[in-house]
């Protein structure tokens, strides 16, 4: 690959979305899309003048028709494709009203923590799982 190409790059504005038992939504994503039959956790891109958190919210409620409340950040995951380059900025969200639904995706789940590691994620995801990892065994520690 040519070093001098200058490739797209996008923000990607992530949802770690938990439920009141301490649940996270994950989707899987199209078989025809990019990576797709890989699970995810929701998200997308970010509009011109739209904040990581309007983004957050707008893209959960077109993707899965839920609205949530955007709680503090949990990383940011700077990640290169062969042909994009993504940064996503990544916040825990608070599930508030609305039926799930798969509207932008093949299936949705409702999972804990542990149940994670049983679904094939893309690279920068795994990423998340980490940093929910590390923060769930902080928290711990502060008890």
């Amino acid at each position: 690959m040519n070093e001098n190409i200058i490739l797209p790059h996008k923000i990607i504005g992530v949802a770690v979305i938990w439920n009141d038992k301490g649940q996270i939504l994950i989707d899987r994503r199209r078989s025809e899309s990019f990576m797709g039959g890989l699970w995810e956790f929701p998200g997308g891109k970010v509009e011109r003048s739209e904040s990581i958190e309007e983004c957050i919210r707008r893209e959960i409620y077109e993707e899965l028709a839920i609205e949530v409340e955007v709680g503090e950040h949990l990383i940011t995951i700077d990640h290169t494709y062969t042909h994009l380059r993504v940064t996503l900025t990544v916040h825990h969200c608070r599930y508030i009203v609305g039926i799930p639904q798969p509207v932008e995706c093949e299936e949705i789940r409702w999972v804990s923590l542990d149940e994670l590691e049983q679904y094939t994620f893309p690279e920068a995801n795994t990423q998340i799982i980490v940093a929910l990892k590390c923060s769930q065994e902080s928290r711990k520690q502060l008890k």
